[in-house]
């Protein structure tokens, strides 16, 4: 295989997990984890994983982990990646994994970025059914829990749940995809093939937060 070294578009949760897990099954051997934080808080963007806390998840899966504070704004974000991943890549890296699923202006910025950079882009769950990958990322061994959630689809009863076929059940009800492709939710992945032990998270609490939506985030204090 060309390009074996890879970089992991890394956000902590499931999707981005599972995508890195199976490249990884696919014979990449990845260099770095690329997380990309909120400059203003300090967290992961979107997931709002407190930036310690990934790096303690990464330390477990055995990864560098490299994580870059980026802007709001679109425009600035995108720069910002360009820089990052142009930063880290050097001249034996060829290939960035993804954890996208069907999205297609996910897809099609990531092409063009990717295209323009001159780097490969990997996309192992693309168009995969939302089941068939919770079915796939809960077989394999992996745990996720649920720390974030739009408060107008899920309430703050949600915040610490498991990632299992019950949740998958109960969200199919609710009209909310499995993998809360559109944002409805996000996780943080606790355990699985690639962790050399379990996160455990000894004490959190629900706090909500108000930006373009309300969001439910399960603020961990502590964990071991």
């Amino acid at each position: 295989m060309d390009n074996v070294l890879a970089i992991s578009s890394w956000s902590g949760g499931k999707d981005s997990c599972l995508a890195c897990y199976k490249a990884i099954q696919q014979g990449y051997r990845i260099k770095y984890l690329l997380n990309f934080m909120s400059r203003e808080s300090k967290r992961g963007c979107f997931h709002g994983i407190e930036f310690r806390l990934l790096k303690f998840q990464a330390g477990l899966v055995g990864i560098p982990l490299v994580q870059k504070e980026v802007s709001p704004d679109m425009k600035k974000y995108e720069d910002e990646f360009k820089a990052a991943v142009t930063e880290l890549r050097g001249e034996d890296v060829g290939t960035m994994v993804f954890g996208d699923i069907y999205l297609e202006e996910h897809e099609n910025w990531i092409k063009r970025v990717c295209g323009e950079l001159n780097i490969n882009a990997l996309e192992p769950l693309w168009q995969n059914s939302p089941e068939k990958i919770i079915d796939e990322f809960v077989e394999a061994g992996f745990k996720a829990i649920i720390v974030s959630c739009k408060a107008d689809v899920m309430g703050k009863e949600f915040l610490g749940r498991y990632v299992d076929k019950n949740l998958v059940e109960e969200l199919k009800k609710k009209g909310v995809c499995p993998c809360g492709e559109k944002g409805e939710f996000h996780t943080l992945v606790v355990d699985g093939p690639i962790f050399s032990k379990p996160i455990k998270i000894v004490e959190a609490e629900p706090v909500i937060k108000e930006s373009f939506w309300k969001h439910w985030f399960l603020d961990i204090k502590k964990y071991e």
